[in-house]
């Protein structure tokens, strides 16, 4: 089954017969089989005509609204496919499940980031050794808590820690980073970080709305109707991003 993105803007996306067509003015980019689709992601400037929502309605595939950045504006659902089926389970976890969920993002946020400090150790030979043993330090403790409220302050602590040490893995004399700064960012730094963390947070939001949880229940952040508490606990392993990606080939 496949995914229509249409993210180029000023798109329309439109029927004709068993299959959507994706136009930007007279030129065709591209069509989509029905049978073949599974849902429908459009972003920002662009739309999708009356007669392409209600033939995706007739075969219950969901259409995805989204800003140019991936936040979720919202969707269209059939009603026969049901919303947000997943979040009644979200609503029966008991605080002990809760528990072991958040230490266990915890625990993977902490270890991403003391891999990514020692790495950057061996690379450069950056003295980090002190600042490696409390964050190891961080993740023992992490099984002795066995309250949320506890384990939201060592969090902070841990992040605090982290901070502290990421300034010396910047060589750039343009990007000096002294410690996180946020609302408003107090450097280039900052306001990369602060970027590229909204950037993570806006497709985690729209991942987790598509998936038919309940973005507002989490487990280790505290949710409100102005926060949706699960992406921020589902962004938090990938914060620090330590896993090396490949680069493009070489041929010989």
């Amino acid at each position: 089954m496949k995914t229509l993105y249409v993210s180029q803007q000023g798109c329309t996306v439109s029927l004709q017969q068993e299959q959507l067509l994706v136009k930007r003015g007279a030129h065709l980019l591209g069509q989509v089989a029905l049978p073949t689709l599974e849902q429908v992601f459009i972003f920002g400037q662009s739309q999708i005509t009356t007669q392409a929502i209600r033939a995706c309605l007739d075969r219950q595939i969901p259409i995805a609204y989204l800003s140019r950045l991936g936040y979720c504006y919202g969707r269209t659902l059939a009603i026969e496919r049901g919303y947000r089926q997943l979040a009644r389970y979200q609503q029966e976890i008991v605080l002990g499940d809760r528990l072991r969920v958040a230490q266990s993002i915890l625990r993977g946020k902490i270890q991403n980031s003391r891999v990514l400090l020692h790495r950057q150790q061996r690379r450069r030979e950056i003295p980090l050794t002190e600042t490696l043993a409390t964050l190891a330090q961080y993740i023992l403790r992490l099984r002795k808590i066995h309250d949320l409220e506890q384990l939201r302050g060592l969090e902070g602590a841990a992040a605090a820690t982290y901070f502290s040490a990421f300034g010396t893995c910047i060589s750039h004399p343009d990007f000096e980073f002294t410690g996180r700064s946020r609302r408003p960012p107090g450097n280039p730094v900052n306001a990369l970080l602060s970027f590229g963390y909204q950037v993570l947070w806006n497709h985690m939001f729209a991942l987790i709305e598509l998936q038919d949880l309940d973005p507002y229940q989490g487990c280790l952040h505290e949710g409100n109707y102005r926060h949706p508490a699960l992406a921020s606990d589902l962004i938090e392993e990938f914060r620090a991003p330590h896993r090396r990606f490949p680069g493009p080939r070489r041929h010989p």
